[in-house]
């Protein structure tokens, strides 16, 4: 199955899900929280007046060749905006930033997947934030103390 076609096929919407696909086109799809749900607004609110010329994103679709990954917050500069084409259902070049809410349903190899993907697409910097609001950064080398990007950023929200 295509994104365009997930996009419209009406049996989707609404569902209390996040879906993403995988590279057989299968969509795969994971629970929402409201643990989950007050973390990544949490993020998302804390990093928005941070952003410097770009955009912080909430679930924005990313084209990998794993098929359509969902990160829970991201943040694009305006370059990076600026390729993706207004036709495009997917960013096929990834948000310099990418951010990952981990919750029960996540495997360590799901994530550390998921981190390649994003890295491969173009992400320079990819966090998780754990259960308990611990927040970790990661670059294409592994982890990294802060975040370069936003050093302000707390580990700990």
């Amino acid at each position: 199955m295509q994104w365009s076609e997930v996009l419209e096929d009406r049996s989707l919407r609404n569902l209390p899900y996040k879906i993403e696909t995988n590279r057989f086109g299968q969509i795969v799809m994971s629970p929402a929280s409201a643990n989950h749900s007050e973390y990544q607004s949490t993020v998302l609110s804390l990093l928005d007046p941070m952003k410097p010329n770009g955009k912080v994103y909430c679930e924005i679709p990313i084209g990998t060749p794993d098929g359509v990954k969902v990160p829970d917050v991201a943040w694009a500069s305006e370059s990076r905006r600026a390729m993706r084409r207004p036709e495009q259902t997917t960013f096929s070049v990834a948000p310099e930033l990418c951010i990952e809410v981990l919750s029960r349903s996540n495997s360590v190899s799901e994530i550390d997947e998921k981190k390649l993907l994003y890295f491969r697409q173009g992400a320079d910097e990819v966090w998780t934030c754990d259960m308990t609001g611990k927040v970790t950064f990661f670059d294409a080398e592994g982890r990294i103390e802060r975040s370069r990007l936003f050093p302000q950023f707390p580990s700990q929200i």
